[in-house]
């Protein structure tokens, strides 16, 4: 898997031969020292490669074209250090397909007042500029997103460093393969989709292999290999007392011999997400578990009974929030506390839920399972950490796709789950449970989510942007007419 640490960023600074050379030598000194500054902050995920100054429309062209076709940069980010006249960026704006930040700084912070003169003012217009840029990007309806103020303050880099998140996952995400071992739950809507106009949206690929496939894969895995990963597992968590310790320990190696074979199988595919289905295990003897919690520990994304426009979700926030505080999970809503004043949202699943959102050593426990007629699987049993979250969902709506947001606030459970042997997580959705839950059904997003702990809804929100399909945010500003106006409007614009 690619990390989001080995992609790149190129500055492109716009200027003219108006000013005279000595202008252009100081616009090129002074872009220089906001790449650097901002490489050194120690803020952003990925690096920023400073560009030539462009001051004519075949420079601007010939260099779009070149980020483009660099597969390591993940995006450009312009800026108009003085006035760039705008229609020499419409060939090299034609041409773009990669993610475009618009950044509106300055290189000075104050205004000089009384040393100022024209010279200081012609060098120093980016407020002049960055809105000619603007204008055009506009007109031409080229997806982007714009970030203001100062380059060095702190707010300022930390929403750059979200947009470079966001833009290197949309990058990513256009050779994104999420293998279906088996298809889609039968019946079920949410789930299923239009695969090949997400490959064109977003450049995901969704094939089907039998489970035969994995089988064969599962067949040949070592004793060797089984014992390796049981070390891990080892390490990483405990593993609960039986009655009969014996066949335990036998279930759970037959879970790590399961995610040998996964993960076997989609690195020969070139694939970073996968789907399991309890309607398909044919050849199996567990519904893999312990297996795919693990491998969403190591960055898969993963989603149970087809659905693989959550697994590509999981993958994509997974990426996202590489190295950040905080974890990020397949999820299905489950059932509700209805008390007053205590409204509450309990999420989990059969089996498999990321051990990243928990702050506690999880526990390797093995217990029946009455669905998908096979053996007692083995699972990581805990609760998700306290903190503040999301919980995003992906919908096909027939005419586009659509991403749904919703803030969420993790609790501890005021009591204990004694007789729930699966992972699980208690949130209190915003603005409140009735708003919230209502929101979201009225949206059309599903069951199943996406969690995460590590980011926040300005991720999905530059996400969205850059690959043009629709947001809807439900948050603590949310009222129920709003967000039906939203969605009226949305429809218009996005299906019409």
């Amino acid at each position: 898997m690619k990390s989001i640490f080995e992609y790149n960023f190129w500055f492109l600074t716009g200027s003219q031969h108006l000013y005279g050379e000595d202008a252009l030598k100081e616009v090129e000194k002074d872009s220089g020292i906001i790449v650097d500054k901002l490489n050194s902050s120690g803020v952003l995920p990925c690096k920023i490669i400073y560009k030539a100054i462009l001051v004519d429309s075949q420079s601007i062209e010939k260099t779009i074209m070149a980020a483009d076709s660099d597969t390591d940069c993940a995006g450009i980010i312009c800026w108009m250090h003085t006035f760039s006249p705008a229609k020499m960026w419409i060939n090299g704006l034609r041409a773009l397909s990669k993610p475009m930040l618009q950044i509106n700084t300055q290189f000075n912070v104050k205004i000089p007042y009384r040393t100022m003169d024209m010279d200081f003012m012609n060098l120093n217009q980016s407020a002049h500029g960055d809105r000619e840029f603007g204008h055009i990007t506009s007109r031409m309806d080229i997806p982007r997103s714009v970030i203001a103020g100062h380059y060095e303050n702190s707010y300022f880099q930390q929403r750059l460093a979200k947009w470079m998140r966001a833009a290197a996952a949309a990058v990513a995400g256009r050779n994104l393969t999420i293998v279906r071992f088996g298809d889609n739950m039968r019946d079920v809507a949410v789930t299923d989709g239009d695969k090949v106009e997400a490959m064109i949206k977003l450049g995901w690929s969704v094939p089907c292999y039998g489970i035969g496939d994995l089988v064969e894969e599962v067949n040949q895995v070592t004793d060797a290999e089984i014992d390796s990963l049981m070390n891990d597992y080892k390490k990483l968590y405990s593993i609960a007392e039986h009655d009969d310790q014996d066949f335990a320990l036998g279930q759970i190696r037959e879970q790590a011999k399961l995610e040998v074979a996964i993960e076997k199988f989609l690195i020969k595919n070139s694939a970073e997400a996968f789907t399991t289905n309890f309607q398909d295990l044919h050849g199996l003897n567990q519904l893999p578990g312990l297996a795919c919690q693990h491998l969403m520990a190591k960055g898969y994304g993963f989603a149970g009974e087809g659905d693989w426009k959550t697994a590509a979700m999981v993958r994509t926030l997974k990426m996202m929030g590489e190295d950040l505080d905080g974890g990020c999970s397949f999820m299905e809503d489950y059932t509700y506390n209805l008390e007053d004043g205590k409204m509450y949202n309990l999420g989990a699943h059969m089996l498999e839920i990321c051990p990243s959102i928990t702050g506690t050593k999880p526990s390797i426990e093995v217990h029946p399972l009455g669905i998908g007629d096979r053996k007692d699987p083995a699972r990581l049993v805990f609760d998700a950490k306290a903190g503040s979250g999301f919980t995003c969902s992906i919908v096909d709506m027939g005419s586009r796709f659509r991403i749904v947001t919703n803030e969420v606030e993790l609790i501890d459970a005021p009591e204990k789950f004694e007789k729930l042997p699966v992972a699980r997580a208690l949130w209190k959705p915003l603005p409140d449970f009735l708003t919230a839950t209502e929101a979201w059904i009225l949206s059309g997003a599903g069951h199943h989510n996406t969690l995460t702990t590590a980011l926040d809804i300005e991720y999905i929100q530059y996400y969205a942007e850059i690959v043009r399909i629709e947001h809807l945010a439900i948050d603590s500003g949310t009222s129920i007419r709003q967000f039906r106006n939203e969605d009226r409007w949305n429809r218009g614009y996005y299906a019409g």
